[in-house]
């Protein structure tokens, strides 16, 4: 059970009420998380996304014990979250983007320290581990300024070193790269990369940054309205991206090729851009009919963005591309 995160039937409900009038008021039941299921093994790197709303947080927070579920059951390293807090503490790390677990006016330092007491590291160890995390997400010239003066992707590099100080076996990130700057957020994942590599720790991460998923975490959970409506790899909902381009740059400028199979076309000078669907026409094909129409120098085949991909997921649902 080591590393492995549980959710069975997993729900959560919160009560709202609502005025009617002077005196009285409604009260409607909001299906915050809606009897999710899924496993995660040891070691897996795994996406959660989801559009504003769905329940991400709300997941995470009942994954980490903050929240007690509503109905289902959850296990994270064997233990219950809700009923075992203090326990799962000691072996998850927890990333919050908007929420700080660093002392704002103390040296970014002290915190470290403070928090070996809190977690009860063995001396050795934290040295160990506080050696490497400093030396990797590049924090040595930090350590004696207060949280307060640091930059946001500095403290953010910060949050992961607090968090990861007492080897967790399963780490929880919740927005962790947000408002960073590019290079920034690419030591932040470089860094999350070679901690699962190396140490084999458990993985899940919410953001609403795709491009970052797709880079880090073969396989993704896709959440709407409460409910998991894809568990796979990113791989599968690549090919929901039917929409395909042909780009071609020709000897001369020339209007635009429609050929049979082209739904679109965009042209710019020399290069033309040909929008066509797999399930019609293959690229072979396509390229073969353009080839014969004009003279064409170089070209390209470019698949549907994944970030386009997932709009469409939350627009239509899974139903909607499968049409």
């Amino acid at each position: 059970m080591n590393g492995t995160i549980l959710a069975d039937g997993l729900s959560k409900h919160f009560s709202r009420h609502r005025r009617a009038g002077l005196l009285r008021r409604w009260r409607t039941t909001v299906r915050a998380v809606d009897g999710i299921t899924f496993r995660v093994e040891p070691g897996e790197m795994v996406g959660y996304i989801g559009p504003n709303g769905a329940g991400k947080s709300t997941t995470v927070k009942m994954l980490t014990g903050i929240l007690f579920p509503s109905g289902g059951t959850a296990r994270v390293a064997g233990l219950d979250p809700a009923r075992q807090r203090v326990a799962l503490a000691r072996r998850i790390g927890v990333v919050f983007g908007q929420r700080r677990q660093l002392w704002w006016d103390l040296p970014l330092g002290t915190s470290f320290e403070l928090l070996r007491h809190v977690y009860r590291v063995p001396e050795p160890r934290f040295r160990a581990n506080l050696a490497t995390f400093v030396e990797l997400l590049e924090l040595g010239p930090f350590l004696d300024t207060p949280v307060r003066q640091l930059s946001l992707g500095q403290v953010m590099r910060g949050e992961l070193t607090a968090a990861l100080l007492h080897d967790p076996e399963v780490v929880f990130l919740d927005e962790p790269t947000i408002g960073l700057d590019v290079e920034s957020k690419a030591r932040a994942l470089d860094f999350l990369s070679a901690l699962n590599r190396e140490r084999g720790t458990t993985v899940m991460m919410t953001t609403h940054d795709v491009a970052d998923l797709e880079r880090m975490c073969p396989r993704m959970l896709i959440i709407d309205s409460g409910r998991l409506i894809f568990d796979g790899p990113v791989a599968d909902i690549k090919r929901f991206g039917v929409e395909r381009t042909l780009v071609v740059d020709l000897e001369a400028p020339r209007p635009a090729l429609w050929v049979e199979g082209v739904d679109d076309v965009r042209v710019d000078g020399r290069r033309q851009w040909l929008q066509f669907r797999r399930d019609q026409v293959s690229a072979p094909d396509l390229i073969a009919r353009v080839a014969s129409a004009a003279a064409v120098v170089d070209l390209t085949v470019e698949e549907t963005p994944i970030e386009e991909i997932i709009r469409r997921i939350y627009r239509e649902g899974m139903e909607g591309l499968t049409a």
